[in-house]
Formats: structure tokens, C-alpha cells, sequence
């Protein structure tokens, strides 16, 4: 049975349990009432039927006492009288002392009729006891009046009972429909809306105090949502404002709460995220990445979680996150979830990958000089007298190329360390930027024309002298001519370009060459530490970190700045902007 249904038809079974407990009394009472009543007029009639033979028996004794030859004519007459006077009487009998019959009344019915319902004798004493006179009685009248006894008092009680009824059912329904009203109310309040009003005039007293009972929930309600929300905007204000990504899941595994940092890291919104399983979410690789880590949280014990949290790395886009899984406790100590923090760990993903390609560069470049240096000394050292003046000039030729290429790496490599620790003050004087690049275009030159390179320097008349640390910036153009050298193709001419800056405040000097180019996906990263470009380029023989070397020492130290520009397949040009003034104590 519907549960509704049921609560609802409670007041039907109590209304029907009561109908029918008084109309049982009130049979009960019915029966009484009329049996009573019965007994009474019977009582009644019996008093009228004994009243009726003394008299009759009074008559027969003055009959009796006139000793008339004609008594019997006498009794005959007088009884007949009777008789005919009262329609009640059946019959009338006088016997005897004998008691034999003297006389027998002309009866209305016969003796054993069932009209004669009641016999009553009296005695007579004429002369002494001269014996009795019997009277029979129809009953009539107790009949007629206990039916009409019978049918009033039915008639009473079928209208007791039928008041009672009507009163049952118009009670019924009207605490019905009151109870209707308040269990709606009750609902309301069940169901959060504190505040429902009840309006009843017939349990005014009953609503007014559901309905203050009403208003303090009410009140109560917006006092703990106030709280609550003034609550959870705090705790939601705290965790939009970390920087790193925060996920909240609760028992089930559905993402409850994200903040805008785990939303922006997962490259997903709110509304595709949350109230979905976590398990769910699919990474770049299109690899449910949680779905293994959520499982191995849920088969470890919390207390070793609690220790140690779970911690992987996913990939989203092109972002490196390391996640880590916590559990989450009530105040009550009750498990009701998990936390998970998420960090873009993407920029030192990147860097350790550099670190282990610099590694392998430096120890793949340190290398071959030191092999190449080890097989022409040894040969030298135990094949000289093999060899003519010739020979050995050549060897000790190259013997001094790769001394000079393992020291400029290894000054690469102490300059870096150097430079990024950030306690160096280089000192700086005025010099002519012009002579310093004509010094490195004759020191290099050999270089380029091992490739039938030419290089071209295009000087400006109006190029003042500047202030910079000679040797910082000697490094700056070597390594960016030698970088035109190296990625240039054979036979194609190098530019070198000197004019002031449009505002006057810089010297600008371009380096252009007519090489291999720059992708465009690679022209932001170019000036980055340890970072080479993957192509063909990258056989040719570096350690990735001249050119964040170059950047260093002119922004950073110099105050300048430098660009690249690049088209594939047909040259790069490199652009430094030396500022033409410095403050005193640079120069101190």
C-alpha cells in the first residue's frame, strides 16, 4: 500500500472505528431501552388484567351472595356485559369450590386460542370462599402498545444514530481538510521552506503555533545560509586565489568544487567538469589519466595516505601538471573525500629536459676535442720521426683549433654559471662599439672563409662611443657572427650593420646572414638556456647556450635589448640595442 495513501486514510479508519463503536452502543443502549419498556408494560398489563378479574370477581360474589335461583342467568348477563364493554377479554370462566365449572362466559376467541395470551384468576367469597372466577386476556393493547413503544424508540435511536453519523462525517471532514492543510504545511517545512503559513479558523491555536514555529526555522535558516554562504564564499575566494589548480571530489568521485587554476590547467570549463566523475576526464593523449591513480588511492589505507599522498604527473595540452591526491575528513573525523592539487610544473619539466640535453650536448662536445686532442698528441708523441715539418704543422694546427674550441665551450659553460648567479658587476668604460666589431669580424674571419664566406660591415659616421664591458661584449659579437658562420650556407656573404636607434638613445647593430632560418615555433624559445632548435640544425656542434648567453649580457647587464627575426629557408637577422649612456656607478 502506498505509504501517502495510508497516512492520509488514518483519519477514515478512526472516523469508521468510531461510527461503528456508537452505533454498537447505541444498539446496545436500543435493546435495553426497548426490552425495559417491554417488561414495564407487560408489568403493566398483567396489574390491568389482575384489576379486571377483581372486579369481575367482586360481581360474582354479590351474585353469589343473592343465592337467586337464576344465578346462572346472572353470571350469563353480567359476564357477557364485561365482555362486550372491554375488547380485551377472551373469555371468563367461574368455577366452583369444587372446581367445577360453574359457568362459562360466550367467548370472543376460544380458550387455547393464541389471542388469549395472559389467564388471571381471583378468588370469590360469597358466603365463605364460594370459589374463583378466571378472566382470559387477549393481550391486545400490550401488543399494540409495545409495537408502538417498539417503533418510537427505534424511530428515537435510528435519529440518535443517524445524528450521530452526520456528525461523524461532517467532523470528519473538516479535520480532514485542516489536516490536509497542515500536512501540506509539514511537507513545506520538510522540504527546506521554512516560512509556509497555515491559515485555519477551526485549529486557530494549532496553526498559530506551526506558524511561529514556521518563522524561527525560517529565521534559523537564513541565519545558518548567511553563515554557510559567507562560509563557502570565503573557502571558494581562498581557492580561486591559488595560483596553483584545486579539485574537490567527494565520496562518490564527483568533482564538486574546481578553482579557475585547475579549470585553465585541465584546458576544460565549469560546466563540461563539474558533477562529473574525475575518473572521467580524458588527457591530451586521450588517456582517462586519473583513472588508474584514483583507483591505487582507494586501495591504500588512509593512514598512509595521510603520510605520503599519491603524486603523478599528467599531460593536458601542451602543460606538464604533477597531481597529488589527499584524503578529506569532517570535523567529526569522517571520511568525505579527496582533494586533489595540481601544479604546472610545465617550465621545470622543461628545463630538466634541457639540463639532461645540455648534459648530453657538453658531454658529447667536450668530447670529440678531447679525443681529437688525445689522438694527434699521442701520435705526435710516439710517431714524430714519421712525420715531416709539414705534417706535424698541420697536426699542431689542429692540436691548437680544438684546445680553442674546448676553452671557449668550457668559458660558455663558467660564463653561464657566472652570469646566472647574479653577483657579478661587470665593469664597464667607453669604447668605439665599430673597432670592437671590426676586431671580431678579422679574428673570425678564417672561419667564414673555410665556407667562401664573406663578411660585410656596413659602418655609420654618427656611431658615438659607448659604455660596455669590453670582454662581455667581444662575446656578444663573436658568438653572433659565429652563429651567421655556422648556419649560413656555403658561399653566402654575412652583413654587419651599425646605425643609431630611431629615438637616439640606442646603438643598433644587426647581424644578418643569409642561412638556413629560424621555424616561427622556435623564435621565442631561441634565447632560452640550454634550448636547441630539433632539425637539421641540430647537427651542427653547440651546447645551447651562447645565444641565452648574448641575451644576458645585453639586457641584463647592458640594460640593452636584442630581437631575432627569421624566415625559414632564407636567413635570420639579429638586432642589439646598446644604450649609449650608463650610470656612474656601472662606470666606477
Amino acid at each position: 500500500m502506498d505509504t501517502k495513501f495510508f497516512k492520509l486514510n488514518k483519519p477514515i479508519k478512526s472516523t469508521i472505528i468510531m461510527f461503528f463503536l456508537c452505533s454498537a452502543l447505541i444498539g446496545v443502549l436500543a435493546y435495553i431501552v426497548i426490552n425495559n419498556v417491554e417488561d414495564k408494560i407487560d408489568k403493566l398489563y398483567t396489574k390491568f388484567a389482575q384489576y379486571t378479574t377483581n372486579a369481575i370477581a367482586e360481581e360474582a360474589t354479590e351474585i353469589v351472595k343473592l343465592k337467586s335461583p337464576n344465578q346462572s342467568e346472572l353470571f350469563s348477563e353480567k359476564f357477557a356485559d364485561y365482555i362486550n364493554k372491554n375488547s380485551e377479554i377472551s373469555y371468563i370462566q367461574y368455577k366452583d369450590v369444587n372446581s367445577d365449572f360453574f359457568y362459562t362466559s360466550k367467548t370472543q376467541f376460544p380458550i387455547d386460542d393464541d389471542e388469549t395470551i395472559l389467564s388471571i384468576s381471583s378468588p370469590v367469597n360469597g358466603i365463605g370462599f364460594s370459589g374463583y372466577i378466571t378472566v382470559g386476556m387477549r393481550g391486545k393493547q400490550a401488543f399494540e402498545t409495545n409495537s408502538a413503544a417498539i417503533k418510537e424508540l427505534s424511530g428515537c435511536f435510528l435519529i440518535v444514530w443517524f445524528i450521530l453519523a452526520l456528525f461523524l462525517i461532517i467532523n470528519y471532514i473538516i479535520t480532514a481538510k485542516e489536516l490536509k492543510k497542515f500536512y501540506t504545511g509539514v511537507k513545506q517545512i520538510s522540504t527546506g521552506q521554512f516560512g509556509y503559513k497555515l491559515e485555519s479558523e477551526n485549529m486557530k491555536e494549532l496553526s498559530e503555533a506551526f506558524n511561529d514555529m514556521s518563522n524561527i526555522l525560517s529565521k534559523y535558516e537564513e541565519q545558518n545560509i548567511a553563515q554557510l554562504t559567507l562560509e563557502r564564499n570565503k573557502l571558494e575566494a581562498v581557492l580561486m586565489s591559488i595560483i596553483n589548480g584545486v579539485i574537490v571530489c567527494d565520496n562518490f568521485d564527483n568533482v564538486v568544487l574546481a578553482n579557475s587554476a585547475a579549470l585553465k590547467m585541465l584546458d576544460t570549463d565549469e560546466q563540461h567538469f563539474i558533477n562529473t566523475k574525475i575518473q572521467d576526464y580524458i588527457d591530451s593523449h586521450g588517456q582517462k589519466c586519473f583513472l588508474e591513480k584514483i583507483e591505487e588511492f582507494k586501495d591504500t589505507p588512509l593512514n598512509i595516505i595521510e603520510q605520503k599522498p599519491i603524486e603523478f604527473n599528467i599531460e593536458a595540452g601542451k602543460l606538464t601538471i604533477k597531481a597529488m591526491i589527499s584524503p578529506m575528513f569532517s570535523k567529526q573525523l569522517d571520511y568525505v573525500g579527496y582533494i586533489i592539487v595540481l601544479l604546472d610544473i610545465t617550465r621545470e619539466a622543461e628545463v630538466n629536459k634541457l639540463k639532461n640535453t645540455f648534459i648530453s650536448n657538453v658531454s658529447h662536445e667536450l668530447r670529440t676535442p678531447v679525443t681529437v686532442l688525445r689522438t694527434y698528441i699521442d701520435t705526435l708523441c710516439n710517431n714524430a720521426d714519421d712525420f715531416d715539418e709539414k705534417t706535424k704543422s698541420e697536426f699542431m694546427q689542429t692540436i691548437d683549433t680544438e684546445a680553442k674550441r674546448l676553452h671557449a665551450m668550457v668559458n660558455d659553460i663558467l660564463d653561464f654559471s657566472r652570469l646566472e648567479s647574479g653577483n657579478v658587476n661587470l665593469k664597464k668604460q667607453y669604447a668605439n662599439i665599430e673597432t670592437l666589431i671590426e676586431q671580431n669580424i678579422n679574428s673570425i674571419n678564417i672561419l667564414a672563409l673555410e665556407k667562401n664566406i664573406h663578411i660585410n660591415f656596413d659602418k655609420s659616421e654618427k656611431i658615438p662611443d659607448i659604455p660596455v664591458n669590453i670582454e662581455s661584449i667581444d662575446r656578444v659579437i663573436r658568438n653572433l657572427l659565429s652563429n651567421a658562420i655556422k648556419y649560413s650556407t656555403e658561399g653566402k656573404d654575412i652583413s654587419v650593420k651599425t646605425k643609431m636607434s630611431d629615438d637616439n638613445t640606442y646603438v643598433q647593430i644587426e647581424f644578418i646572414d643569409n642561412g638556413i632560418g629560424i621555424a616561427k615555433e622556435h623564435l621565442e624559445k631561441i634565447f632560452d638556456r640550454f634550448y636547441r632548435v630539433e632539425n637539421a640544425t641540430h647537427t651542427i656542434k653547440g651546447t645551447g647556450l651562447g645565444l641565452h648567453l648574448v641575451k644576458m649580457t645585453v639586457e641584463k647587464y647592458h640594460h640593452g635589448k636584442i630581437t631575432v627575426s627569421s624566415t625559414e629557408g632564407k636567413g635570420s637577422t639579429f638586432t642589439v640595442f646598446l644604450p649609449i649612456s650608463a650610470d656612474k656607478e656601472e662606470l666606477e
